[in-house]
């Protein structure tokens, strides 16, 4: 359903101009919230959607007939949008991880389901070229995630300096990369995690966020996942380093940081291809694809459940780390 009337909760997050095309062909943008709407870049996003400003969210719910809302901003109160979205009936895209614990995403998730809101997620790798490359390998056996973005002083210059407070973001590299690479994993073996191993560390740029974090993921057939994420790149207009490999019944499939992509099959024969790593362009597509889907309840788009399977062994991995206590 194109050109409901849409508001935006939480404009500065960096996504948001990777989806503002989109936005403006697909939805009647009608609002726009952020807590401080004096930022540059919430003016003219607003001022390309010809929508006015407003820091206070909850006078955004409250508009007449709203058909749809997005959530962005701090990880620390996204589960009270949320939940005053269900309260009034409106579907909802929200970003991952909804919240800064499992308990605030299963509240979610549970409300939701219960009076029938629509809700999805932008797990933009779904359905991307590296999701498509892997799955060449059939259903992964083993499978290895590395992405290493730039330094955390990025979220300073693009005006989210709360990404570096634990309590607002719940978590660095982990909680705002890991639940990508994860859901590939999960998605493509059809199965969630039964055990999680885990490390982090903050060495590197002394954070009170972590900016290195891996984990290893067993189902419980015994396929297993190494998932690498960090914040330890340098800035650069390379942006990040990326490879991935998967392993699973039909042969054995890679992909490097500059896009090359391999795939040898089980007769010892390889292809070669180029494709395009960066997950910056999946934005738009999905927007479109929240707008075709929105009648139908965002129909094969990612679920709150599906988010829920994929953050579990995330946030086990910060208890684990942290005492067991944090993300109850």
């Amino acid at each position: 359903m194109t050109h409901v009337r849409t508001i935006i909760l939480g404009a500065s997050h960096w996504h948001v101009p990777l989806c503002a095309q989109a936005m403006a062909e697909e939805h009647e943008v009608i609002a726009v919230g952020d807590d401080d709407v004096s930022r540059v870049q919430v003016k003219r996003l607003a001022d390309g959607w010809g929508a006015p400003v407003e820091a206070d969210w909850r006078k955004l719910v409250d508009l007449p007939d709203v058909g749809l809302a997005y959530v962005f901003g701090p990880h620390e109160g996204m589960a009270e949008k949320c939940m005053a979205l269900i309260e009034r009936g409106i579907p909802f895209v929200v970003e991952k991880p909804l919240g800064t614990s499992l308990g605030e995403l299963s509240t979610v998730r549970q409300a939701a389901e219960a009076a029938g809101v629509p809700a999805t997620v932008p797990l933009v790798q779904r359905g991307g070229p590296t999701e498509k490359w892997l799955a060449k390998a059939g259903r992964p056996t083993y499978q290895r995630a590395s992405f290493i973005a730039g330094p955390p002083g990025r979220y300073l210059d693009n005006a989210n300096p709360w990404m570096l407070d634990p309590v607002k973001a719940g978590g660095g590299c982990l909680a705002n990369l890991g639940p990508h690479f994860v859901d590939l994993f999960l998605r493509g073996c059809e199965e969630s995690a039964a055990q999680v191993d885990s490390r982090l560390s903050s060495v590197l740029h002394g954070q009170a966020i972590e900016d290195h974090a891996s984990l290893i993921i067993t189902t419980p057939e015994g396929r297993e996942a190494i998932v690498e994420v960090g914040y330890a790149f340098p800035g650069s207009p390379l942006k990040r380093y990326c490879s991935f490999t998967s392993v699973g019944d039909t042969g054995f499939a890679t992909v490097d940081s500059d896009g090359t992509a391999t795939f040898t099959a089980l007769d010892g024969t390889t292809d070669v291809d180029k494709i395009n790593v960066d997950s910056d362009p999946l934005y738009d597509p999905f927007v479109r694809s929240v707008a075709r889907t929105l009648e139908d309840g965002f129909r094969g788009l990612p679920t709150l459940a599906q988010l829920e399977d994929v953050m579990r062994p995330i946030w086990q991995a910060y208890d684990d780390q942290h005492g067991g206590r944090e993300h109850a």
